[in-house]
């Protein structure tokens, strides 16, 4: 893993300062502390920031095919390497280290673009071609890794990460009006635009062709959810099997690297299924991490230690209280680079902290399985909204929705009226393609009253479904929204690589290897989703493998409390982030909105959910404003290590 940057000309011809570019490294120093290195000449120059975890003696960047003709700039890893570089030397490519880097450079070489598909990995790329002057850059198909770029006076600048561009000269952070009800909407930003007005990012699954002044944007690959349509139909035992065999080799090919590897366990199912693969495939002692909340509701540390101890593991745990959150949020947010909703980021923080103390740099996680495998409770509330749409004037069926919260069986008949008024709210509207979550987005965009400018014209996240969407089942269609409002923009992004990488840890994900995902959209839906009882097919291997208190658990989604984090013990910050003056300042919010929403909070402690949604993004945004916007800050220049190549 490594954070990379550049700059390219579109037009003119003027080689680009190298302490521009040593200055873009530092920001995203904790990408890479390993070491930097620039390439440079009149029409580019590439930084690559790196994190040595393969080949770690000759494996520097940027790195060059035979003539130097190609140099490359990479982020990520490539799993299926050894076997790629096994072809590439048959084919008669010469290789210099031992690295995945020089692989991707000569796919390139024999295949161009096309090269990307045969590519097993989490990467963004940066490829520069002397001979046709040809910038190609390129990101993985889930977006597991970020690349951000923006056109400044004829400049192409991209980076890992928004502050590097936002160390070039000129660049300025400027919040997006637009953007920010994306995320007080829809829960995130959605690709390919960032928070900042300008500055966007390389969508998943695409790679961009920067030559002869133009900019051309491609995708290589979308999902798909198309059924097997084999003339003899596997069994369920087949099914089962095929997922076993694929698991067990996206687990092992991420064991490859030159450094310890761990894992996370949460003591879910998700993640005690991988811990327990990787435990197949290690002939040492696994060292596991995990989060303890000193919160009741939040905590699951009893179920960590069960499965720590039946598979033998090493583990490390990371306590987490109210002050631990709401102290790191800052920090938190700087690496986000983008306002949440929430602060579940915050205890992953803690916990790549936690891995990077014991010094590793490397952990397998369980990711991913939630939504190619209808693990959400999302997925179960469309499936029983569509059984009652049939029959809407029912009193029986919304009754059902007990089964899937089964803390409130015993409700009054206040609170039934209210649950099945909540999920009545257009309930019969099942032909619209956002019917899954439009109950979510619908509730969370009633924060929307706290911005204090706001577009009517916003309603849905994406605007070009893709043409086979309505052949897909309804729950096909519902793991596609979630997949791509959710799991890149959030999940794999402000929770995932910004949180591993800001202590300089490299997250993998086994659920995520493209040929899982690819496996999971043709499974037939009650694989997945049988009756209300999710992740099916995955609950059958984990039967296999684990003791019946983890994997017939019941599924608790990872959350982190909020409000109490900022106000049971509030951090230095907080007061003067939200003060009246600071609110109106920034000018983002309503702030007699806002301050009656803080007081609130002060006087209860506890908000509810969508108060408390509320109160992290107004944290967050005015957080966002102050660090990047208000006053941004470079980091100091310590290029010890630096590699520079000039032509």
């Amino acid at each position: 893993m490594c954070g990379i940057c550049g700059v390219f000309n579109l037009s003119t011809f003027q080689r680009t300062d190298k302490f521009t570019i040593i200055q873009m490294l530092e920001m995203i120093r904790h990408r890479g502390p390993d070491g930097f290195g620039i390439y440079s000449d009149e029409n580019i120059a590439l930084g690559s920031a790196r994190l040595s975890i393969i080949d770690l003696d000759t494996g520097d960047q940027p790195l060059s095919n035979e003539d130097e003709t190609l140099w490359i700039v990479f982020n990520g890893e490539i799993f299926n390497y050894i076997e790629l570089r096994q072809e590439l030397e048959q084919c008669g490519h010469g290789f210099k280290t031992q690295s995945d880097t020089e692989t991707i450079l000569h796919m390139y070489e024999e295949f161009g673009p096309g090269c990307l598909n045969r590519l097993n990995g989490q990467f963004s790329i940066a490829i520069w071609d002397t001979v046709n002057h040809t910038l190609f850059l390129a990101r993985d198909r889930l977006g597991i890794r970020p690349l951000f770029y923006t056109i400044r006076e004829k400049q192409l600048i991209f980076g890992s990460e928004i502050k590097a561009l936002l160390a070039f000269p000129g660049i300025k952070a400027e919040i997006d009006p637009t953007a920010l009800q994306q995320v007080f909407t829809f829960w995130n930003v959605q690709s390919p635009n960032s928070i900042f007005k300008g500055i966007r990012e390389l969508p998943p699954g695409h790679y961009l062709i920067a030559k002869d002044k133009r900019l051309t944007l491609e995708s290589y690959w979308s999902l798909d959810f198309i059924e097997h349509t084999n003339t003899l139909p596997k069994t369920e035992s087949e099914y089962l099997d095929e997922f076993e065999s694929l698991l067990e080799d996206a687990v092992r090919i991420r064991l490859r690297s030159d450094v310890p590897v761990g894992a996370y366990l949460s003591g879910g199912l998700d993640s005690s299924v991988i811990t327990s693969l990787v435990h197949n495939h290690s002939s040492s002692p696994l060292e596991t991490f995990s989060i303890s909340f000193s919160d009741p509701d939040f905590d699951e540390s009893h179920y960590q230690l069960e499965a720590s101890k039946f598979l033998g593991t090493r583990h490390n745990v990371v306590p987490c209280d109210y002050e631990s959150v709401g102290n790191i949020f800052p920090e938190v947010i700087w690496h986000t680079e983008t306002p949440v909703l929430r602060t579940a980021p915050a205890p992953m923080f803690l916990l790549s902290k936690l891995v990077h103390a014991n010094d590793f740099k490397v952990v397998l996680t369980g990711e991913g399985a939630d939504e190619f495998l209808a693990g959400y409770d999302i997925f179960k509330e469309m499936k029983l909204r569509r059984f009652w749409a049939k029959n809407p004037e029912s009193s029986i069926r919304p009754l059902l929705f007990r089964r899937i919260y089964k803390g409130i069986t015993r409700l009054s008949d206040e609170q039934t009226n209210y649950l099945k008024a909540f999920f009545k709210k257009g309930l019969t509207e099942t032909d619209s393609p956002y019917y899954s979550h439009a109950i979510r987005w619908t509730n969370t965009s009633r924060i929307n009253c706290f911005l204090r400018s706001t577009d009517k014209a916003i309603q849905q996240p994406i605007s070009d479904l893709p043409t086979s969407f309505f052949q897909w089942s309804h729950l096909a269609q519902a793991q596609y929204l979630e997949i791509i409002t959710f799991l890149s923009p959030y999940l794999l992004s402000s929770q995932g690589d910004r949180m591993s990488t800001g202590n300089s840890v490299e997250g993998r994900y086994p659920y995520l290897d493209y040929r899982i995902v690819e496996f999971c959209n043709r499974l037939p839906d009650n694989l997945k989703l049988r009756g209300l009882k999710e992740k099916w097919i995955l609950k059958q291997l984990g039967s296999k493998l684990l003791p019946d208190q983890i994997w017939k658990r019941a599924k608790k989604p990872y959350r982190a409390p909020i409000s109490q984090c900022f106000f049971k013990s509030p951090p230095d910050y907080i007061e003067e982030v939200l003060s009246p003056r600071n609110l109106d300042e920034s000018g983002y919010f309503n702030t007699q909105a806002a301050m009656a929403l803080i007081h609130k909070a002060s006087r209860l402690g506890n908000l509810g959910e969508v108060d408390s949604m509320a109160l992290a993004g107004i944290i967050s945004t005015q957080l966002i404003h102050q660090l990047f916007v208000k006053n941004f800050q470079l980091q100091p220049i310590r290029s010890n290590g630096l590699k520079l190549i000039e032509r």
